[in-house]
C-alpha cells in the first residue's frame, strides 16, 4: 500500500511493476535526464526532462493521474511536488527509483 508524503503517494517498485502492467488511466512518465534515461529506463515510459516540465504545464491534462519517475525518487518527487502547487490532484512519486527497479530495462531512446 502506497504511503504519503507531503499529499503525494510514494509508490514501491513491485507497486510501479503493477502499475506498468495495467496502467489503466495513469500516465507514467520518466524525468531524468536524457543520458540517465538512455543509459537504461522502463519500457514504454516516455521521457519528459524535470527541466521542461515548467513549460509543459499547460499539455499536461489536470484530469489525469501521473507518475513520475526519476533516479532515486527525489527529482520525481519534487515534480510531483510542484504539479500540485500548480493544481494538479493526481500525482504519484515512484519512491527509490530507478536505483530500486529490478525488472528489464531498456536503452536509448523511445520510438
Amino acid at each position: 500500500m502506497p504511503h504519503n508524503i507531503e499529499g503525494i503517494q510514494q509508490f514501491t517498485a513491485e507497486e510501479v511493476k503493477k502499475i506498468i502492467e495495467d496502467p489503466k488511466d495513469i500516465v507514467i512518465l520518466d524525468v531524468r535526464e536524457p543520458e540517465e534515461y538512455n543509459a537504461g529506463h522502463i519500457p514504454g515510459v516516455p521521457l519528459v526532462p524535470m527541466h521542461t516540465i515548467p513549460s509543459k504545464l499547460n499539455e499536461l491534462d489536470k484530469d489525469k493521474e501521473y507518475l513520475f519517475i526519476c533516479r532515486s525518487g527525489n527529482r520525481s518527487h519534487q515534480v510531483a511536488r510542484f504539479l500540485k502547487q500548480n493544481g494538479f490532484e493526481k500525482v504519484n512519486n515512484f519512491n527509490g527509483g530507478m536505483l530500486s527497479w529490478t525488472e528489464p530495462v531498456k536503452t536509448g531512446m523511445e520510438e
